[in-house]
């Protein structure tokens, strides 16, 4: 095998006999792992990775430990900018109202808008309010409605967390974080690495307009399959949000089938 030091000369010769400025362009290369020379430095960030490794595996196995008696849980997502009193914000409140009357636990990001809305409703009725609160630089700061708080400073802990815990996902009106959240339910549920569950997408005016982008350009190019829009549902109303989820389970139970749970644990 080539050695470091024979590379080296064999990159020297060919700079000598190129033309000056080439030779001088091929200097500028990102460096490789046979760069590294600085022993302690090396070691130093090897350490460093294997703290962060068990500081993830600490986020996992408390939102384990916390979050087991939950289910069934429905997860609630949507803006940390609807402003309170606002419809957004009494809808959510509403519907995170009936579901915890209902016997669900409500989950959500555990931050301001509609995430504090969600929380707030769940807290006034009999079950449990949940805030899976992230660690951000400026937008996110935890509400006072969690009956059970979890901090993560990792955002794919926390998305396991949401998915494991939960039986349907309820979706406001958000922004790139709510997208990311719906997208990643989409294709877990799509792809049976999660189990299926009830997607609801809550304000037509809002949602309205990605639906019929999902038919017209992804479904119609042959990008997703006929039957994947239907994992959607668009539902305005509180009470019926509660009635699809219900409907959803009817014949199979919100218990878990040993197939789902294995699925679970390899997410």
């Amino acid at each position: 095998m080539m050695k470091h030091r024979d590379i080296q000369k064999k990159q020297e010769d060919l700079s000598g006999s190129m033309d000056p400025r080439i030779a001088a362009k091929n200097t500028r290369r990102v460096p490789g792992l046979r760069d590294v020379v600085n022993v302690e430095r090396a070691t130093a960030t090897k350490a460093r990775e294997s703290w962060h490794v068990l500081g993830i595996m600490s986020e996992f196995f408390e939102a384990s430990e916390r979050l087991a008696q939950i289910r069934p849980a429905v997860s609630i997502f949507g803006s940390a900018r609807t402003a309170p009193g606002s419809p957004m914000y009494e809808k959510a409140q509403a519907i995170a109202r009936l579901l915890s009357e209902a016997g669900f636990s409500v989950v959500s990001g555990g931050g301001p808008g509609i995430m504090e809305a969600a929380n707030k409703g769940a807290y006034e009725g009999p079950s449990p309010s949940i805030g899976l609160n992230i660690e951000l630089p400026h937008e996110q700061s935890s509400n006072g409605f969690q009956n059970i708080s979890l901090y993560f400073r990792h955002f794919f802990a926390r998305k396991v967390a949401f998915v494991k815990f939960t039986s349907a996902y309820v979706v406001l009106p958000g922004g790139f974080g709510t997208l990311d959240e719906l997208f990643e339910a989409l294709t877990l549920v799509q792809t049976n690495k999660s189990r299926s569950m009830p997607i609801i997408l809550v304000g037509s005016d809002y949602w309205g307009g990605l639906l019929d982008w999902i038919r017209a350009r992804p479904l119609a190019e042959g990008m997703i399959s006929v039957a994947d829009p239907d994992l959607l549902q668009l539902i305005d109303d509180p009470q019926q949000v509660v009635e699809a989820i219900f409907d959803f389970y009817e014949h199979a139970g919100f218990t878990q089938s040993p197939g789902e749970r294995e699925a679970l644990l390899n997410l």
